[in-house]
């Protein structure tokens, strides 16, 4: 069984997969899109993105990074791919899933479910630019406004190449909104004989094991969840107990002190708010010290708030 942690734009950045994958034995960790449009982007860009690259394309703990691609036009995406891999990454995933209305107007991410025959034309042009011997993924959603074009879209995806699929188990228009409709995953994953990917609604061990149950997927992707409960692969993989609230604010700690010598210090304290609104799912406590920290805009103030919350608990 492998579980994947899945890309989250604006979330899991290379602090929270060197986080995450140091308490978790993810098998993969993707990266945020990089977004291609029409040039061959420079390697600071992908370096800036994946710092894994100058680590061979690894987290600190070891867990491989790939990269993911968002764009359409096959040529670019296929020229990126070829750069992406000779960087250093474990294969290189396309990105047919993101509903942000930025990247949907520009004709990327979930607009293109609308059209099989131009996620075919991309991953194919990736495919047969990147080497035979280095994964070529893709990531989808069960379509746009419907889903009456999934199995389309799977198809596509497989017959251009791919290597695997990855699917979030709703469409565009479903957003993130419960539930997931994993009884599609299922009739792809009998259709197509390349391993297939069920992701959505995953928040604890019980939920990825009637997934499993349902699609009859040997692997499972988490995202928000993974964030809600930071160890969640860990309950996932091995049967880990989940952390208590004392080890994830010692977790938090440590995210703070990468974040405050990073390049992106500066969004502290948005970027704390926000796992604290996935924290709050999965522990009243962080509900509680939520209300307490938001109301507060510097960096220092709201570290001095966890510290107390911290040593109160020691």
């Amino acid at each position: 069984m492998r579980v994947i942690l899945a890309p989250m734009e604006g979330v899991v950045d290379d602090h929270m997969r060197d986080i995450l994958s140091t308490i978790n034995p993810f098998d993969l960790v993707v990266t945020e899109f990089v977004r291609v449009v029409n040039q061959l982007l420079p390697e600071k860009v992908f370096y800036k993105l994946c710092p894994e690259l100058l680590n061979h394309g690894l987290t600190p703990s070891g867990t491989p990074v790939r990269v993911q691609l968002l764009g359409q036009e096959p040529e670019w995406m296929a020229e990126n791919a070829i750069r992406a891999i000779e960087l250093g990454s474990n294969g290189v995933d396309a990105n047919f899933g993101c509903p942000a209305k930025t990247v949907n107007k520009s004709k990327g991410g979930a607009v293109l479910l609308q059209y099989p025959e131009n996620i075919y034309k991309i991953v194919k042009a990736m495919r047969d630019a990147v080497p035979s011997e280095q994964p070529v993924t893709a990531k989808i959603r069960l379509g746009y406004e419907d889903k009456s074009l999934f199995m389309e879209n799977a198809l596509a995806v497989y017959e251009a190449g791919a290597s695997e699929l990855a699917i979030h188990a709703r469409s565009k228009t479903d957003g993130y909104k419960p539930p997931a409709y994993w009884e599609y995953i299922t009739e792809v994953r009998k259709r197509l004989p390349i391993p297939v990917i069920a992701n959505g609604e995953i928040w604890n061990a019980a939920d990825a094991q009637r997934c499993i149950d349902v699609t009859g997927c040997d692997s499972v992707m988490i995202g928000r969840g993974a964030i809600s409960l930071p160890n969640l692969g860990d309950t996932i993989k091995t049967g880990a107990t989940p952390y208590t609230w004392l080890q994830t604010l010692t977790l938090l700690m440590s995210y703070t002190e990468k974040e405050l010598s990073g390049r992106k210090s500066d969004y502290y304290p948005s970027r704390i708010k926000q796992w604290f609104s996935y924290l709050n799912r999965q522990y009243p406590e962080a509900d509680a010290l939520f209300r307490e920290l938001r109301i507060y805009k510097t960096t220092e103030e709201i570290v001095k708030v966890l510290q107390q919350a911290h040593q109160s608990l020691r």
